[in-house]
Formats: structure tokens, sequence, C-alpha cells
């Protein structure tokens, strides 16, 4: 068993590393940083609806939240669609094998995607816009 000894009594150890012969000291590079904005209030309404919606589509399909068909609602999708007729019609596709009847589920949807905002992934500097 060790003595156990005070580190005033004991000098303690030391570990130096030296760099081979031949090879130079590499120098650390600068991480470039991304930044990433968003809203944060839009990005709380996202969330909020991702989850209304999840919880609609458990209604719709009488099932709990891991047996919900997979469904790629995507909101910037449907807000690059210029009317809501489109919309709509885009929202009635995806539930096109739901039995239930969906009509004030999408126009609830449609309500609450009014007014939100694009999501846009925020560009490198240099990058052109498509």
């Amino acid at each position: 068993m060790a003595a156990v000894t005070s580190p005033e009594t004991t000098p303690q150890p030391r570990v130096y590393f030296q760099t081979p012969p031949g090879t130079e000291e590499l120098v650390p590079q600068k991480q470039g940083r991304v930044t990433v904005k968003y809203d944060r209030k839009e990005l709380r309404r996202r969330l909020n609806l991702e989850e209304w919606i999840v919880s609609q589509l458990m209604n719709l399909y009488d099932c709990e939240e891991d047996e919900v068909p997979e469904l790629e609602i995507d909101v910037d999708e449907l807000l690059d669609l210029p009317s809501d007729v489109e919309r709509a019609i885009r929202v009635k596709m995806l539930l096109v094998d739901c039995y239930k009847p969906n009509d004030d589920f999408v126009a609830a949807l449609l309500e609450k995607v009014r007014g939100m905002q694009k999501l846009n992934t925020p560009q490198k500097k240099g990058e052109l816009t498509p």
C-alpha cells in the first residue's frame, strides 16, 4: 500500500512532451465560427406547431405518438405555395390514408401557418442565392 504524503513534503512529478526531431511544431489552426441566427420566437412557434400537429395526427389516426404514420408536413414547403387552396390540397394529399374527416385539422393548420416565416439556413460568405 502506498503511503499518503502531502504535496508540501513530496515534489509532484512533471511530464514534459518533446517534439520528435525533424518534425515541425504544429501551430494550432483557428477554428472557423459558424453562427446560425434564428429568431427564437419563430423557433418556439415552430416547435409548438410541430407538437400540435403530432397531437392532432394522434387524434385523426386514433393512435399513440409512436404509431402515427410517417407524414412529412413541411411548413417551409407550405409557405412556398402561393395560396391557401394549394396548401390545403398539399396537406390533404399527405392525409390520403386518413379515413376520419380532416377538414378542421387542415383549416386549423393553415391558420397556424399563416404569418409564419420560412426558416432559411444562413448562407456562407460568398455563396450565391439560388
